[in-house]
Parts: structure tokens; sequence; C-alpha cells
């Protein structure tokens, strides 16, 4: 079939002026060795790595198409682990900025992110009310804990024992004994939502902060250690605490739970609470990794800092309160006695926990993350609601610290979002303007190259000569400035309302606005002398004012320039003559105001967007309707035809992008990607380039490639994806014994996994057809009593003239780990059989001990029931047990042997040199010295 007419595809090339997303969380990374100097940031779907010392991104963590909802660094600094709004969980690794591990299992966003301390497991907490544990080692899901009945704000793994605490907005506090996978503790201590918790003190005390100004403390006793008779009972402080009482009911009214003795593994208690000076609720509540400093803000711009004094610097404070209370006593001539004294001087869980400092921000915290120099420094780095990055350092060791802001990174995006973008005449430059800056771009490297403040800007064009720009303010102000040096040259009051929208003249001798004031206002360049140079400059004049009825939404010249149109809030567009300023034509159809429009390069046809989400083509000769077509699932913000052509780009609060033919009247692609309402975009005068600016405050550069896109091609395309999405949707496969809805099996079904099933059984066909040929070729063999050549099957060829049931394994080492459960769970049980028997063959070989014994246990996991019962596989499950059991243990001797081996070698290694044989032994001695000295300080300016 031949093509008719030819389209070329626009592709998302860049995404810029963003500096960091709102709804995920800002984290420290290590790299090229250094702590304290990069940045990780959300960026809609993207990560950006960020150099806070010179104010550069240096690195992207390329995402696919869902928006990044949390961070979480590992503990070896190496991977950094990055949750997404559909739920799945990528692992990048920093040196290559690659993410060769994917997880998938949650159904929604990814609201909580932790490794364990060795960072081998992750916990991840999810809207869907889940937390599940991943195998980062394995790349695989370990087990899903179910029991929160709303989404999952916080979970935390125990260093030292092997549990989980997790947090949720059911204002609930659950602990989970890993062991078992479940939950053994819930604490209903809190009567709002629960949005964060840290462990400090050694894990021996849990802090919440809740909905309220509160940040409740929990001693949290272990119940090994109570039991144990060797060790001895430490010293208690303190008698009582403020909080903790014996009734249902604490003093700050707050419902608590006695102990229940059938208790295990520990208890909580409320030991107090600590009032914040924020009335709202807790947004994030973080401990740095000493675990002395605590940090929590709420939705306004304050940090409140903390600081968790030791054992040791408690007792001295105590001893210190002591001190006083018997020179207090001696002054007053009292005769009480010591123990009197011991209970009148009571440690208060303010005296523990001391208040360091506040930060105030420029702007709304969003996140926040704690680092501690070698120095002793405390570091703080705040990603901002106004898309800002800023760090403040702190030195707590010191009395009445004041925080400094040492770093912040600001050019690199909008404070605000962008409501106007332009090209340049010769496709290089880019103007954005928002409420209160203009940032002029150069559109191939991306780097913002000037930075000018103005008033709230709706409209904007280069002028002609590309030296100037001229905005159109909210206040109805013409604002002219000058590139070269970034001054603002002149500001005109145009309108008595808002300045909705310009339009250069074609001739570009002038141009045109359109206000709130019910006017439209016709105006020229001219040059005038400077007042503070001997050199003229450009300046603007009105000529002539055309008064409607109506308030002007936006204002277009016909290419000829003989021809005006004017969109009005009464739903209609009306034509003018330009040289009379008579009526000509009105428009009129739409239900809702006319928002946008543009007029094509050969001045025959006009489009018009509104917001009833229609786009409408009329002839510009006659004024008839050409075509109503359904644009977007809201208000369409923006259009523009492409240049010498009858294609145009529309805009819509419905997120996405599309092209259309005003010839043909058919929808041509949907350019996908902005996360939020789309304000407007920009076509380059060449049309090779397209910008458009969204609420999610991100720029997305789209260009226009020369592979050429055929619409038949691109509905089945769009079909397939359609298709893809309604197969993540549908139902989990049952499994036998559980009740649907209720799978405590991690993975999730996705089209990959279907995918990977499939392969699955087109490999035990093909084993099938191949083993009967065989079968076939031998017994013709033998009744010609001479050897026949088997043709070979050209797939087995590919893979390098292996045998069937080689080709077999080849498939399953080509799954990926985190997808091979889900695989297998969605393939049908006729396949088992054979798959058993070629596994009893696999294991025999002892090839990939470690990933057939993975797929076999999963197998008789699922299928038990109608494995044992069909006697055909009896004797196979014999075989295979005896096979799994010899192999299995081969291997376990072959890697204890080899552990025996390089721990000889590392204690040989060890008596040589006489130093510990890690190289960073050394690093931890020092910075156990700085601790101490460190300590020492803190004791001296507490006492």
């Amino acid at each position: 079939m031949g093509l008719t007419k030819q389209y070329l595809r626009y592709v998302a090339s860049a995404v810029f002026g963003l500096i960091g997303s709102q709804k995920g969380n800002i984290v420290f990374v290590t790299l090229r060795g250094e702590k304290g100097r990069y940045v990780a940031v959300p960026a809609c779907e993207h990560v950006f790595i960020w150099d806070l010392r010179k104010g550069e991104k240096i690195l992207i963590l390329q995402g696919l198409k869902h928006e990044v909802t949390c961070l979480c660094p590992s503990p070896d600094g190496l991977h950094l682990a990055v949750g997404y709004e559909d739920g799945s969980v990528r692992i990048f690794s920093l040196l290559s900025g690659e993410g060769n591990v994917t997880f998938n299992g949650h159904k929604a966003a990814i609201t909580s992110l932790k490794y364990d301390q060795l960072g081998g497991r992750l916990a991840s907490g999810s809207k869907d009310t889940d937390v599940i544990v991943w195998d980062v080692i394995n790349e695989s899901g370990l087990y899903r804990l179910k029991g929160h009945k709303d989404a999952i704000t916080q979970a935390l793994f125990l260093r030292e024992k092997n549990l989980l605490v997790t947090s949720g907005k059911d204002t609930m506090v659950k602990w989970w004994d890993l062991d078992t996978q479940h939950c053994f503790k819930t604490m209903v201590g809190h009567r709002t939502e629960v949005w964060g918790l840290v462990l400090v003190s050694e894990e021996k005390r849990l802090i919440t902060g809740a909905s309220d100004s509160e940040l409740r403390a929990w001693d949290i006793s272990y119940l090994q250690e109570i039991e144990d008779p060797e060790e001895p009972e430490p010293k208690k402080i303190k008698e009582s605490s403020p909080g903790i009482q014996d009734s249902h009911e604490a003093e700050d009214g707050t419902l608590e739970m006695d102990e229940a003795p059938e208790d295990r593994i520990l208890t909580c208690r409320k030991a107090g609470s600590i009032m914040r000076e924020g009335r709202d609720r807790v947004v994030n509540l973080a401990v740095d990794r000493t675990g002395r400093i605590l940090a929590c803000h709420g939705t306004d711009s304050v940090l409140e800092v903390f600081c968790i004094l030791s054992k040791e610097e408690i007792q001295k404070k105590m001893d210190k309160k002591m001190k006083k209370a018997k020179k207090r006593a001696k002054l007053n001539s009292c005769n009480e006695e010591e123990e009197d004294l011991e209970v009148n001087v009571k440690m208060t869980l303010q005296d523990e926990i001391q208040r360091v400092a506040n930060i105030k921000t420029s702007a709304k915290i969003k996140s926040f993350d704690l680092i501690h120099t070698p120095q002793g420094e405390l570091k703080a780095v705040f990603l901002l609601q106004n898309n800002l990055v800023e760090l403040y350092s702190l030195n707590a060791s010191t009395t009445g610290p004041q925080p400094i802001r040492t770093n912040r990174i600001t050019i690199g995006g909008h404070r605000s979002d962008v409501r106007t973008l332009s090209f340049s005449s010769d496709n290089i430059a880019i103007l954005s303007a928002a409420a209160d800056s203009i940032k002029i771009w150069n559109r191939s490297t991306l780097q913002c190259i000037r930075t000018m403040t103005c008033e709230y800007a709706l409209c904007s064009f280069f002028v002609p000569g590309d030296r100037q720009v001229v905005i159109g303010t909210k206040t109805g102000k013409l604002q002219l400035y000058d590139l070269a040096s970034g001054n603002l040259l002149e500001t005109i009051d145009a309108h008595d309302g808002a300045l909705w929208s310009l339009s250069l003249s074609p001739d570009q001798r002038g141009f045109v606005t359109g206000g709130a004031d019910k006017s439209v206002k016709f105006w020229d360049f001219e040059l005038v002398k400077d007042e503070n140079s001997t050199q003229k400059r450009l300046s603007v004049k009105q000529t002539r004012t055309l008064q409607l009825d109506e308030e002007v939404l936006c204002v277009s010249y016909s290419p000829n320039q003989k021809l005006l149109a004017v969109s009005l809030l009464d739903c209609t567009v009306k034509i003018f003559y330009v040289d009379t300023l008579k009526f000509f034509l009105s428009l009129y159809g739409h239900k809702l105001p006319v928002i946008c429009m543009d007029i094509s390069y050969d001045g025959a046809l006009i489009a018009t967007g509104s917001a009833d989400r229609n786009v409408k083509i009329w002839g510009l000769d006659f004024g008839d309707c050409h075509k109503s077509l359904f644009a977007h699932d809201d208000s369409v913000m923006f259009l523009r035809f492409v240049p010498k052509s009858h294609l145009f780009f529309t805009a819509g609060k419905d997120r996405k992008i599309k092209q259309w033919d005003a010839d043909k009247f058919e929808h041509i692609q949907t350019l996908e990607g902005h996360h939020q309402e789309i304000w407007c975009l920009a076509v380059s005068p060449s049309g090779d380039y397209v910008v458009s600016s969204s609420h999610d405050k991100s720029l997305r550069l789209w260009e226009r490639t020369r592979e050429p896109l055929i619409l038949e091609e691109e509905k089945e395309m769009q079909r397939e994806a359609e298709y893809e999405e309604s197969v993540a949707k549908e139902d989990q496969p049952a499994v036998p014994g559980e009740t649907q809805g209720d799978s405590y099996f991690t993975g999730k079904k996705t089209i990959e996994t279907v995918k990977a099933a499939e392969r699955i059984m087109e490999a035990i066909e093909l084993y099938r057809e191949e083993t009967a040929k065989m079968r076939e070729h031998k017994a013709i063999c033998k009744a010609a009593g001479k050897e026949v050549p088997l043709p070979i099957n050209p797939i087995l060829m590919a893979y390098g003239n292996i045998s069937p049931s080689a080709y077999v394994l080849e498939i399953f080492k080509g799954i990926k780990s985190s997808e091979l459960e889900e695989s297998l769970l969605v393939l049908p049980f006729a396949y088992v059989p054979d798959i058993l028997r070629l596994f009893n063959e696999f294991i025999q070989q002892g090839s990939d001990i470690e990933l057939l014994c993975r797929c076999l246990f999963f197998l008789l996991r699922i299928h038990f029931g109608q494995i044992t019962s069909n006697q055909m596989l009896v004797p196979v499950i014999e075989k295979l047990k005896e096979t799994t059991i010899s192999k299995v243990r081969q291997v376990r001797d072959v890697i204890g042997f080899n552990m025996a081996g390089l721990d000889y070698l590392k204690r040989e290694c060890e008596a040589k040199s006489e130093v510990m044989f890690f190289a960073d032994a050394t690093s931890h001695l020092e910075e156990k010295k700085r601790k101490r000295k460190k300590r020492e300080k803190l004791i001296l300016t507490v006492t």
C-alpha cells in the first residue's frame, strides 16, 4: 500500500527547567567517594543527581513513564532504590546510572523504601496497604506483609534483630517478626495518622510523629534481654515518667493498651511526649546515621532539630541536677534524706531529647535529608515546594548553634509554573516566563543563559532580531527587556485588566494585545533616545484601540495582515479587518470560551480550542466550520500550527499533547510525558522542535525525527498498549489454598511476566515437537537400516545447535529473577509434568542448581494437589527428591569449603601484616575517635 501522505514522528528529547518534583523525597548519595556533596532528587519520571557545590546536574537516572514517589540509597552507597507511582521499584547503579533490577509487586504508589543494615533486603510500603520485603541480591521477593488498613508511611528494619516496624495512615504502628512473617504486636496509642517513626538510643526507643504537635516516645524492652539471667538489669534513671500509667488512658487522653501476658519478643510503653513548635501534622521525621540528631517538619518552612543525649551525658546531667538539689537543700536547711532528693530530681524526656535549633527555609519544605560531616558538622538538604534545593550547615556541638545556608540550586528552574513560551527566530533560544522571572534557555545545551525578574507573565514573544523580548503581565502591563544586558527597558500600562494575549504582526513592525478590559490595542515599534546613553533604544507606541463588548481572551493576525481574529468571553471568535477595524465574521459554536486559537500559514484555516474540550476548524473565507474534533478529556489550553503546513498541536489539562491534520481531520499522534496539566507550548519557526510547560514545573522538548509515521501502524500500537494495560489490570491468577485478593506472593501480573510464561510454553512445545520428531526419525532409520540426516530446527540452530532440553533451560535462565515466580504462576498445569521431567534431567547434570531448585519448589508449592494426585508423576517426584537432595548437598559443601578457605586467607593476611584485612578499619577507628571527642565537647557544653 502506497503512502498517501507522510507524517514525521515527534519524540521526547529532554526534560529541563525542573530542579526537583514534589512527590518524592531528596536524599544524599555517595558519588566518586564523596559524601555530603551530591543529592538525588525526583524529577517527574527521572532522578537527577545534583552537585551542591557547583549547582550542576551531573547524572540522570532515566525513568520509563510513571512519576517517582520515593528514593532510598543503599548502605554501601553504590545503589539507589527508586519507587514509582505505579507500584514498581527499580534499583539503579550510581556508578553506571543503569537500572537493571525491577520489582513489581504493589498495585499503588510506593510511599516508603528502606534497606536493612547490610543492604541485602529492601522493604517497600505502598498506598495499597501492603509491605513487601525484597531480596536485593537474588533479585526476588521474599514475602508480603498484610495488616495495615491504609497507606504505609514508614518501614524500618531493626539492626540487631530480624524485626520490622511499620506505620500507616490507619493510626497503627505494627511490629513484624520476619522469621515467621507475622505481626506480633500492634500499637494503638495514636488517634490520628502516624506520618513517621524513627528508632533511637540503640533501638531502645521509638519516636513517632502524628497529625498533632506531639512527638510521642515509646520505650522498647526486649523480652529476651529481660529474661536473660546472666545480664544484670540496667539501672533505671527514673522511677516513673510522664505519660506512663497503669490505666487504659494516658494523661493526654490517647488510648493505651496494657502489655498482655502473651506478649513476646518485646514490650512497648509510652515514655512521654516532646512538643513541637508547629501546630500542623508531621510531614517528615528522620534521624541521622549516628542516631544523635532527630529532625522533623510540618507543612510550613521550619525544620525542628533535636539532639538525643547518650547514657553518659544523661548520667552527668543527672549528677549535676542532684548536686544542685543538695546545695539548695543545704541553703534551705532542709533535712531531707538522699532518697527523697532522688525522688524529687527526676530526669524527664525533655532532658533526654534536647532542642538544638530551628532551620527556617525560604519556602515550604517538601522533604529533607541529614548527614554528618567528618568535621562533626550537621548538613541538612531541603527540597522545597517552589522547585528549589537548599543546603544548610549546623554545628550542633556549640552552644546556641545558628544554621547557615551554604548552597542553593536555583538557576535550573522557575519558582512557579511557566505560563508562556516562545522560540527565537533562529530556533536556538527558548523563552520561558512565570510569575516572578523570565529565563532564556539554549535549546541545544538546555542551559539557562539569562534570568530576569518580572511581574506575573501571561504571554510573550521575541522582538524581530532576537535582541529584545516583550512580556504581557497579569496586571495589564507590557514589559520590554534587553537580552544582552538583562535589563528592563520599559514598562507600559497597556490594559486595565490582565493582558491575556499578544500577536506579532506579519510585517514585524508592531503587534496587537488583547486584555480583560474589553479592548484590543495596536502597537508599533519605534526607536527613542535613551536617557542614560547617547544611543537609541527600542520602544513601543500605541496607534489604535478596538473596543469590544466582552473580555478578550486571545488575538491572532492572519499571515497577510488583512484580518484579525479576536476570541471573546461570550464563546465566540470575531474576525475584523485590520485596516478599517470593521467586523467581518463571527465564529460561534463552542459551548465555553475559546482559550486558544491559531491561523494557518496560508490564511485559509483557523483552528480554535476551547474549555469545552473541543477543537473546531473553520474556513476564513466564509467562516464555516469544517470539522469539530473532541480533542482532549479536559480544557484545551494551547493550540499552534506547525509552520508551512496544515498540521497543528494542541495541549490540554489532561496532560497530553496531540498532533492533528487540519485537512483530513485526523489525529496523528499523542505526546505523553507530563504528569500535571499543560499550560502552554511553542513550536519552533522551522517546525523541528516543540517545547511545552506544565504544572509539574517541568519544561519538555520534543524533536521531529526523520522516521515516517503511518497512521494504521500508530493505531495498532495504541491498541497493543491498551491491551498491555488491561492485562496488568486483570485479576491475579488464583492459587489453590488462597482466597482471591488475599495473595501473599510478592509478585504482580504484568505484561512482562505474561510474555515470559509464553516463552516457556513455546519452549516446551518445541521440546515436545523435537522429541516426537526424534522418535519418528529413529523408527525410520531402524526401518531403513541406515542413518537418515535429521533436519535441524532453525531456532535451535540460532542458539548454537543445542538440544531441545538445553533450549528450555536457556529460556528459564533468560527470565529476570524478579519475574520468575509470577511467570510460573500464570503457566498452565499442562506444561508442568514436562518441566518436572526436564528439571530432573538438568539437576542430574549439575547445572544451575540454585535456579532449578527455586523453580521446582515454587511449582511444587502452587500445584501440590494436582502433582500428588497424579500417579504418573510419583516416580518423577521420587527421582527429583533423590537428585535434588544430593546435588544441593554438594553445592552447599562447595560453598562451605570456599568460605572456610577465604576465612583462612583472611587470618593469614592479618597475621602477616598485623593489621585488619579490610581497608576501612582505620577509617572506622578515626571515626570512633572523632565521635568520642565530639561527645566530650557536647558534654562540656551541656553541663
